[in-house]
Formats: C-alpha cells, sequence, structure tokens
C-alpha cells in the first residue's frame, strides 16, 4: 500500500512503478470500465486487481464509485498534473544547466590560440 506521508507526486510515480498499474492506467485512459472487466484480461485474482486499483485512486490518479454492485473506474483528469510539473522544473533546471555549459565551452573556444597548420 502507499505511504499516504509521501507527497502527490512520489505516491504517483509509486503506483506507476508497478507495470499492472500501469496496465490499468492505460487500459482507463481509453475509457471508463467496470472493475471485473479490468480483471478480465489478467492473469490475477479479483482482489489483487482491486489492490492495485486502490493504490492508483490513492494516488490521484484514478477515481472509482459504486453504482449497485457494480464499481466503475476512471482517470482522474488531473491526476499527472503533478507528474507533469515535476519533470517540468527538472527539465527547465537541466536546460539552464546546459546552456551554462554550452556558453563556457562556447568561451573556452573563443580563449583559444589559433591552431598553426604545420
Amino acid at each position: 500500500m502507499l505511504n499516504q506521508s509521501q507527497a502527490p507526486v512520489e505516491r504517483m510515480f509509486q503506483a506507476l512503478g508497478d507495470p499492472t498499474r500501469r496496465a490499468l492506467y492505460e487500459r482507463l485512459s481509453r475509457g471508463p470500465a467496470s472493475v471485473s472487466e479490468l480483471a478480465d484480461p489478467l492473469p490475477m485474482s479479483l482482489p489483487a486487481v482491486f489492490q492495485h486499483l486502490q493504490i492508483l485512486e490513492a494516488s490521484g490518479l484514478i477515481r472509482s464509485e459504486k453504482r449497485g454492485r457494480v464499481r466503475t473506474c476512471r482517470v482522474e483528469a488531473g491526476g499527472l498534473r503533478e507528474m507533469e510539473k515535476w519533470i517540468a522544473g527538472r527539465r527547465a533546471m537541466w536546460e539552464r544547466a546546459l546552456d551554462r555549459l554550452g556558453e563556457y565551452l562556447a568561451a573556452q573556444d573563443d580563449a583559444q590560440p589559433p591552431r598553426r597548420r604545420g
């Protein structure tokens, strides 16, 4: 089960770190499905699939609702936004660092005396 004291982005990465949960999320990205529909193609018990779905729901990636005896799951519209923000922050940091490296290397090239051809 997920550690609820973790930051939301950590819970999402942990939830999607499992191949079964990634497959469930991919299936739900194509549209809502009942737990039994999600479990049907998987080589595991219905309770095991339900545990995976609970982890995805606790991480904020999906939501579910129960009507009568049927529990239907769907992708949470804003679920990946936290991950996207985290990734964008890392990307911006690395782009700035690589830009500085490029500037430094260009300055080093400009500072080198011309080579004599012999």
